[in-house]
């Protein structure tokens, strides 16, 4: 059964990353990067986070501090991949 196969699966672990933003830099400005420089982000200031579990986008949120660390609070699930092959 379903839930017999997906009990198999908690304690697999998965591989979370939060991205703040992205950008594009030409190889120039890579190779003159140094401490201080400022990389410029497609995103805007204030824009929720992207979560990506084992390199799927799953959630958006917002960092929050809770005791003396950072995390991640969800503001919104994102829908699955689409999974069709264009057939």
């Amino acid at each position: 059964s379903v839930a017999v196969d997906l009990g198999r699966l908690r304690d697999v672990v998965c591989r979370v990353e939060v991205v703040l933003g992205t950008g594009t830099i030409s190889v120039r400005h890579c190779l003159s990067l140094k401490d201080g420089s400022i990389i410029p982000l497609e995103q805007a200031a204030g824009t929720d986070l992207q979560v990506m579990v084992n390199g799927v986008a799953v959630a958006l949120g917002e960092v929050v501090i809770v005791e003396d660390s950072t995390a991640i609070r969800l503001t919104d699930i994102l829908p699955p991949p689409s999974t069709t092959t264009g057939r």
